[in-house]
């Protein structure tokens, strides 16, 4: 492939940016006229990748009590979420009609709101009784995904001040029919490392599960134009964090590593591996780490409450391990996030 003349012109807002994120961002900026390995030559992928399902173009969505057809679902132009992404969202499962880890994405969505002085103007039961009824009325009950969104609600002018939203909260409760994809599981994701980073609490703490994802957007964005399915952010000090997506894990020396958590969503289902590492003897720790680690784990698995544990293919290129999707250590939390949900959920 003939080089271009195209200028790259790389600009840094802050003498503390770390040379690995000078390393992504040339990784960004130029993997994409690399030669594309073997390995690397399969089709693009998500995390969020479902088995395609008709039942879904005919669902009823929830909002804000009134359960309604899918091309009736509408929120105001004046919405705070669609505005300004002021608002919080959880993702959940249904499994054998129950919702799998409920009291810990509720714990995740009222500290949210919370925090941001969001009135959601229900407790848990009414959250509880919206879904069940969604549920009911789209004749729902195993192998469920749900988007609940709640966000500031409509307001009186086109502006920011919460003030300004003033007849309460926009509630909105999205279910599809979605299984993963299995192709995910044989072939893993392809991950590129990014200039964009997740930042600093003070910024917007990444702990937030808040309608406003162009952070993440843009990395993922980055990535693709990398010529890799997701993005794998660093953290502000320049350790590896997270995905775009979704929490990220390796395995060295038949021991689990990951972010410390105090720059990334802290997920529902990374918390759960966590636990059960430990309750079953495997060695974990939340700590600091680098690329040069990352590059040379034996495994390296995403965990979300969709895919839950999805393994990775390659970093910026690098084959990570020797195997085609899951290692065994991973195959092995895999079973027992498995075995977790369905007692979770019997």
């Amino acid at each position: 492939m003939e080089a271009n003349n195209e200028v790259a012109i790389l600009v840094f807002p802050s003498k503390r940016f770390k040379l690995a994120h000078l390393i992504a961002a040339l990784n960004a900026r130029f993997n994409m006229n690399a030669k594309v390995p073997d390995h690397m030559t399969v089709p693009s992928h998500s995390t969020h990748d479902a088995l395609e399902d008709e039942r879904n173009q005919h669902i009823k969505i929830y909002v804000n009590g009134d359960i309604v057809p899918r091309d009736q679902a509408k929120v105001s132009v004046y919405d705070s979420g669609f505005m300004l992404g002021d608002g919080m969202w959880e993702g959940m499962r249904l499994y054998n009609g129950k919702w799998a880890f409920f009291d810990e994405h509720m714990d995740r969505l009222f500290n949210s709101c919370k925090a941001v002085s969001l009135d959601i103007g229900m407790d848990r039961a009414g959250i509880l009784t919206a879904l069940s009824a969604t549920a009911a009325a789209n004749d729902m009950s195993h192998d469920v995904h749900c988007r609940l969104m709640i966000t500031r609600g409509t307001k009186v002018k086109p502006f920011q001040h919460p003030v300004l939203s003033q007849s309460g909260p926009t509630i909105v409760i999205i279910m599809e029919h979605s299984k993963p994809a299995t192709s995910l599981q044989a072939s893993g994701i392809r991950l590129a490392t990014v200039p964009q980073v997740r930042g600093l609490p003070m910024s917007q703490d990444a702990k937030f599960n808040s309608h406003s994802k162009l952070n993440c957007v843009i990395a993922c964005l980055q990535a693709e134009q990398a010529g890799a399915d997701e993005g794998l952010m660093l953290d502000p000090h320049g350790f590896v964090n997270t995905t775009n997506a979704c929490n990220f894990f390796i395995v060295r020396n038949g021991e689990v590593w990951t972010s410390t958590g105090d720059y990334c969503m802290n997920g529902v289902t990374r918390q759960k591996v966590i636990d059960l590492c430990r309750a079953n003897d495997i060695p974990v720790h939340e700590k600091n780490y680098s690329l040069y680690e990352a590059y040379g784990a034996e495994e390296a698995f995403l965990t979300g409450t969709f895919g839950a544990q999805t393994p990775v293919a390659t970093i910026d290129g690098k084959r990570i391990g020797d195997h085609d999707g899951l290692g065994p250590v991973s195959r092995r939390i895999r079973q027992l996030y498995a075995d977790l949900v369905a007692e979770n959920t019997a």
